[in-house]
């Protein structure tokens, strides 16, 4: 099969890693487009996957629309060129509508309801099957397939990730000693509009508190104040799980990391706007869970954050819950590599 992934985010990239790379162990053919965004073309590069560059992320509402409809142009160009017997991709308009212009089948991943709502007209119709957590609270009828496990499962299952402490050590990471790791988003991705995380007061006192316990490592999307430099993220971005793995805690208002601490046995707090009674699924999941605690008010995932930096008994309690949780949970590559092989058939 000549199975084809779209690739528009970093997150997509580890969603789609390990079937990239069992369909080529196994004799198939891949071809991986992708659009230059953080460090999605990083990522790809870390883990010697070639790919092919369609466009850049815009700054702007106009050029957005732009980049979109040039996008979807070279991708049907793309399909064409490489015969493309399936698209997979993580909910993007763009390959759903240029697989249906070309007659190729496509598979859709998508774990956000909030995010869902927004391109659902655009994608939904075009995809041959749209793939979701088994709690996904949207029905898409008979092209929806649901399953026991999260996104995150398709690269942090025990089966696909084992953490390395080495690579840490290289980059001066102390492993053995407490450490934290606080992510903050900018807020400018279409979905985002109209939602906010932490404020730069409540930022300034985490990291002041946090490292008064440890050392604190922040990764942001968006430009760090000059005051947080000295706490910038000291690893290459294909780490980043190694060091949540090892992490005494994780804060912040991403909506992936808070997901991937919470699975590694971390413990995660996370704080935005989305949280409430129309927040994704997978977070209330998680929450009954015990592996991560969701606040709409920043002041109250402050005051959770202390709580549990002052318990001594927490790590041990996430992860026998993370070791609970998994025993019923699917190693979510095994499902990647079988809906695209049936939708190419």
């Amino acid at each position: 099969m000549n199975v084809h992934f779209e690739v528009g985010h970093p997150a997509h990239v580890h969603l789609f890693k390990h079937a990239i790379w069992d369909l080529e162990e196994a004799g198939h053919e891949t071809l991986v487009t992708a659009r230059e965004k953080e460090v999605t073309t990083e990522l790809l590069d870390a883990y010697g996957i070639d790919y092919q560059v369609l466009s850049r992320q815009a700054d702007s509402t106009p050029g957005l629309i732009l980049e979109w409809a040039l996008r979807e142009l070279k991708l049907v160009r793309a399909i064409r060129e490489f015969g493309s017997d399936v698209v997979v991709s993580h909910l993007s308009p763009v390959a759903a509508q240029a697989a249906r212009l070309t007659g190729t089948p496509s598979v859709t991943f998508t774990d956000d309801e909030v995010e869902t709502r927004t391109l659902e007209r655009l994608t939904v119709p075009f995809t041959a099957r749209i793939c979701t957590p088994a709690n996904f609270e949207m029905d898409f009828g008979r092209k929806h397939r649901r399953y026991d496990g999260y996104h995150e499962l398709a690269y942090l299952h025990p089966d696909r990730f084992d953490p390395d402490p080495e690579q840490l050590r290289e980059h001066g990471v102390a492993v053995d000693e407490p450490y934290y790791v606080l992510r903050f988003v900018s807020w400018e991705a279409h979905h985002d509009v109209g939602n906010s995380g932490f404020s730069r007061e409540a930022k300034r006192e985490l990291v002041e508190y946090l490292s008064g316990h440890g050392e604190v490592y922040i990764t942001s999307e968006s430009e760090l104040p000059e005051a947080f430099e000295e706490y910038r993220l000291p690893v290459p971005p294909e780490t980043i799980h190694d060091l949540l793995y090892y992490a005494d805690g994780y804060v912040g208002d991403s909506q992936t990391m808070a997901m991937e601490a919470g699975l590694l046995g971390t413990p995660s707090i996370r704080s935005n706007s989305f949280v409430g009674d129309d927040d994704v699924s997978m977070f209330g999941e998680l929450e009954a869970h015990g592996l991560v605690f969701n606040f709409r008010e920043e002041g109250d995932a402050v005051a959770k954050l202390k709580e549990l930096v002052e318990d001594p008994e927490t790590a041990a309690q996430w992860e026998g819950r993370r070791e609970r949780l998994l025993e019923t949970r699917v190693d979510v590559t095994d499902v990647v590599l079988e809906e695209a092989l049936g939708a190419a058939e």
